[in-house]
């Protein structure tokens, strides 16, 4: 498992959440925090002191992980590393092997989306490894798991991971599938309308049955609407503790389509969000 930080309260909340998960999971933790790369003269003499100055609050950050680690009996390895942040990130978690990348996410004002977006964005948009993004004040919990699906590949994998962890600590899936068409669809299409909830029910109760083959209880949800205001609503209707969403691949249209849903469901959830690599 590796945990980004940058000494913020929202990546410090991350890693202290993380420390339930490596515990459950008898795991380790890599911890980097990465200095963005300075693109000022490298001829100035004075460019050392403005990298040492750079480093300063990765490295205090990386300083208080390791004592919370310490005092929760975690074991943990730090890395201070420079360069294009998400890169980085993604470059140490595979090369580490980990099988996890978790990222805080700030609160809910206007602002704070937009300053949650860009490194976390990236991550999700080009990692080939998951990602739990765990928001401000929020508890990574894995009792009531939401899962997103619409029949793709990326929703299936999803929904595999959902059922792994539902099995794993007990839990009990929220299989949600949303039908989200234009309102002149309704009237010019309205067999096509009925088409696909027809398709979403046979996506959600596909998950539900493997659900059920392996002991684990599900309820499905197939709703007409926004997709991510209606996952979110449902997600906060169910009490969800975590929602896990499926992304669609890393490259070119594909890393764009993923973008509009998954990212407004992270700024916007109140619990965790787990996007699964396909």
């Amino acid at each position: 498992m590796l945990v980004a930080i940058d000494g913020s309260e929202s990546s410090m909340h991350a890693l202290k959440e993380s420390f339930k998960l490596a515990r459950n999971e008898k795991s380790w933790i890599t911890v980097v925090s990465v200095v963005p790369e300075y693109r000022g003269d490298l001829d100035l003499v004075a460019v050392g002191n403005i990298m040492s100055s750079m480093k300063k609050p990765c490295e205090d950050a990386l300083q208080k992980a390791y004592e919370l680690a310490k005092a929760e009996g975690i074991l943990i390895k730090t890395v201070c590393e420079e360069g294009e942040p998400y890169e980085r990130i993604i470059d140490i978690a595979n090369a580490e092997n980990c099988e996890l990348i978790v990222m805080g996410r700030r609160g809910l004002s206007r602002l704070e989306r937009v300053l949650m977006g860009s490194v976390t964005a990236r991550v999700i948009g080009h990692s080939p490894i998951d990602i739990l993004i765990v928001p401000l004040d929020a508890e990574i919990g894995w009792q009531r798991i939401l899962v997103a699906t619409d029949g793709s590949i990326y929703s299936k994998a999803a929904a595999d991971r959902a059922l792994d962890f539902a099995f794993q600590y007990g839990g009990q899936l929220i299989v949600v599938s949303v039908v989200d068409v234009p309102i002149e669809f309704y009237g010019e299409a309205p067999g096509a309308v009925e088409d696909l909830i027809k398709r979403a029910k046979e996506y959600t109760e596909d998950v539900k049955r493997r659900a059920e083959s392996a002991g684990i209880k599900a309820a499905v949800f197939v709703r007409e609407g926004e997709t991510y205001k209606t996952i979110l609503d449902i997600a906060k209707e169910q009490n969800a503790d975590t929602i896990v969403m499926g992304s669609h691949g890393r490259t070119g249209l594909k890393r764009l389509l993923m973008g509009s849903v998954t990212e407004k469901v992270i700024g916007y959830a109140s619990c965790p969000v787990l996007v699964v690599k396909g």
